[in-house]
Parts: C-alpha cells; structure tokens; sequence
C-alpha cells in the first residue's frame, strides 16, 4: 500500500524539518539547518528497517520503497533551486563557490572510480 510509503515520508520530513529549525535555534542562525538531509537519512534508516524488523505484506514493502525512491531526487532538486535563487541573489562570490563545487566534484569522480577498484558488473536484471 503506498498509503505507509506516504506515511513514512511524512514521518521523516516532519522529524527533520523540526530537527533542522531546532538546530539552527541552538546555533544562533535564522534558518532550517540540516533539516532535508536528516529527514533523507531518517528515511533510507527506517525504510531498511522496516525489511528486517517488521514483516509487512510486500504491496506495503512496495509502496515504501517507491516513496523512498521518490523523496531524495524530488527534495534535491527542491533545494537545489533554493540554493541556486539564494546565490544569484547573493552575489559573484557565492556563485563562484557554487561553479567551484561543481567542477571539483566532477574532478573527483575519477579519484573516488580509481580507489573503489573501477567500475564494478551491472546489476542483474529484475524478474
């Protein structure tokens, strides 16, 4: 049932929107901090939990992992935008950084391709 893939989704971007506000209050900034990325590992802890713990009927299993796949690029992409409007509205340096980031981290693919042993064999396909 995709209504407990909902459920959990709802569950973990509560947590982590409350966890993020109480973290920018203890640091002293006027901003969620953290929030998405709590709420993301709180919902890739508990969807794989939920395979061991609990014994659910596998529509239900479904529907938490489809909702787990959905969230991450879905939210990604939400604060992507929010970090790009932020830039363009703070000026030269930050999207500066922001262009920095990118291409440092497109260098580094190869380093991390090299230490992990090379490109590993495809999955196999699912039945």
């Amino acid at each position: 049932m995709m209504v407990y893939g909902v459920a959990l989704l709802a569950f973990c971007m509560l947590v982590g929107m409350f966890t993020g506000d109480q973290l920018g209050v203890l640091l002293g900034v006027k901003a969620n901090v953290g929030g998405v990325g709590i709420a993301m590992l709180l919902l890739i802890v508990l969807s794989n939990l939920s395979d061991k713990r609990f014994h659910l009927k596998p529509v239900s299993e479904d529907g938490i992992k489809f909702w787990s796949a959905m969230y991450i690029p879905i939210v990604v992409a939400m604060a992507a935008k929010q970090n790009v409007l932020a830039a363009v509205s703070g000026g030269w340096m930050a999207l500066i950084a922001g262009v920095l980031a990118v291409l440092v981290s497109f260098a580094l693919i190869p380093v991390f391709t090299r230490l992990s042993g090379g490109p590993s064999e495809p999955l196999p396909p699912l039945e």
